[in-house]
């Protein structure tokens, strides 16, 4: 397991409930969708997940085996390097190439050895099918294209689990298309992919697990699920 959340609430400071009540189980090679209007909670919950918020209230809440309602903080980057995180608008370091971009995540992960990281950057960059552009700087490359860096950037430490929210935000329908077939690749290869999302179409043409947040509760919607 994952993710266990039984019961899981949480806040912002002085305010109401963001999500109350939350139950949700990730295992190794799930896809999960995790739907909603803006201001119901999608991010809030991936940002619990990583320690970001603080969990207010919960019976249990483990995140790859950190109980994330006790997390100190010097616990919360040894989480974050087994995850994967990816957000809308990709994040990428501007002032470097494609592969200054994945070699900073790895010396920064500890590869040390320069022939083992241009061995992996090669790998991740096969995998998203981006290979041969290396040299190129992110202005170069379209919004899928760097899309496709941020989920290479993402495997390089061989998560666990990817989080990505809104991934398909600032994408034409038929890239963001191809960017959610490979979160199901990456999901069928044994990756937990948990990702929110607007983009209701791509949850019949890629099958998963679907939650929907409401109204300050989390919903899971079975009969769009597989």
């Amino acid at each position: 397991m994952l993710i266990r959340y039984k019961n899981v609430s949480f806040r912002h400071v002085d305010d109401d409930y963001v999500l109350e009540g939350v139950n949700l189980n990730v295992d190794a090679g799930d896809f999960v969708y995790i739907i909603g209007k803006v201001g119901s909670g999608k991010s809030s919950l991936l940002r619990t997940f990583y320690g970001e918020m603080e969990i207010d209230s919960a019976e249990e809440a483990i995140v790859l085996g950190r109980n994330m309602t006790y997390i100190k903080r010097w616990e919360i980057q040894p989480l974050r390097r087994e995850m994967g995180i990816i957000f809308q608008d990709f994040k990428l370091l501007t002032d470097r190439t494609v592969r200054g971009n994945l070699d900073f995540v790895l010396r920064a992960t500890g590869w040390d050895n320069k022939a083992d990281r241009e061995q992996r950057i090669a790998e991740v960059l096969k995998a998203v099918k981006m290979e041969g552009v290396e040299d190129k700087m992110p202005h170069e490359l379209s919004g899928g294209e760097q899309q496709r860096i941020a989920i290479a950037r993402s495997l390089l430490n061989s998560p666990k689990i990817i989080l990505a929210d809104e991934p398909t935000g600032n994408l034409d329908p038929e890239t963001a298309d191809q960017i959610i077939g490979l979160f199901n690749e990456i999901s069928a290869a044994g990756t937990a992919v948990v990702m929110t999302t607007h983009n209701l179409p791509m949850l019949e043409r890629y099958p998963g697990r679907v939650y929907q947040c409401e109204d300050q509760k989390f919903i899971e919607l079975t009969e769009l699920g597989r």
